[in-house]
């Protein structure tokens, strides 16, 4: 599938998904972010760590895939038909290192296609409403999939591996490992949590970077050598701070700008003295979970 068709396929199944969707939105952990330099007696032994996926998270209620906000993602039956029933899991669809993109365009498609389908993983990382500490519902993870590929050695579940990391030293080593196979950082989950829900730092996430969305309000023009396409992205945050971004962006990306009113995800490090982004990347158009 060429750039051009991935991104028609994402942002009109974004718009589908938007004006169609009337379910609640579902009520799930979301991660803290972890600044280590502003936590000096942080004791790592407290948590678990597993990779951090660039995927699509999605619930399954037994039943039925959903994205966070509630939204029904249009699985085919034969990929439903191989995950647990009457288990409800929360997960990451995944399709591989660098592709996002590839896998954006499989599962927003309105029509399922098995074939692509076939390709996709479910990784799983919790057991929604489950008792117990969460390093007793890890072991009850590894259980549900294992028991799910005694049965069926194709199916598309993964546990996410939950790690004990004995200091701050092995917990860099083992970031820079994951960072070198292309992958986005670590999440690190409090191993005696109980299951809740809302944003908490029971669950943190540490990335070399900061990921963020913002509004485009408008286009600026390319210079030089992108004469004639665009220079930046102009955009908006929530609290209505205006910048500019003006690196990230692939030879398509300039051709065919993200439309001004879209979200993008962009990434930065930190802020300015006038609570702007610094170093501002564009990373792709956002469509909604």
């Amino acid at each position: 599938m060429n750039p051009l068709s991935a991104r028609l396929i994402c942002l009109l199944a974004a718009l589908a998904f938007a004006c169609a969707s009337i379910a609640t939105a579902a009520s799930v952990l979301l991660a803290e972010t972890l600044e280590l330099k502003n936590r000096p007696n942080f004791q790592i032994h407290d948590y678990l760590v597993s990779e951090k996926l660039d995927g699509i998270r999605a619930i399954w209620d037994g039943k039925t895939l959903q994205y966070r906000s509630g939204g029904l993602i249009q699985a085919p039956s034969a990929f439903l038909a191989q995950l647990p029933k009457n288990q409800t899991l929360d997960g990451e669809l995944w399709l591989g290192y660098q592709r996002f993109e590839a896998l954006s365009a499989i599962i927003r498609t309105l029509q399922p296609d098995p074939k692509a389908w076939a390709k996709v993983q479910y990784h799983i990382f919790e057991l929604p409403d489950a008792p117990g500490s969460f390093a007793k519902r890890a072991q009850r993870i590894e259980q549900i999939v294992a028991q799910a590929l005694r049965v069926n050695p194709d199916a598309p579940v993964r546990a996410i591996a939950q790690l004990r990391i004995a200091n701050l030293a092995d917990l860099e080593r083992q970031l820079q490992s994951v960072l070198a196979k292309g992958g986005e950082g670590l999440m690190l989950h409090l191993a005696s949590a109980p299951y809740i829900t809302g944003r908490s730092d029971v669950l943190l996430k540490l990335k070399p970077w900061h990921d963020a969305e913002a509004l485009v309000v408008g286009h600026l023009p390319g210079k030089g050598q992108y004469k004639g396409q665009l220079g930046a992205l102009r955009v908006q945050l929530e609290n209505g701070k205006r910048f500019s971004i003006g690196t990230g962006f692939s030879k398509f990306d300039r051709a065919n700008p993200a439309p001004i009113g879209s979200q993008v995800t962009f990434r930065y490090r930190g802020f300015t003295v006038h609570g702007l982004p610094r170093f501002a990347v564009f990373l792709r158009v956002r469509v909604p979970e």
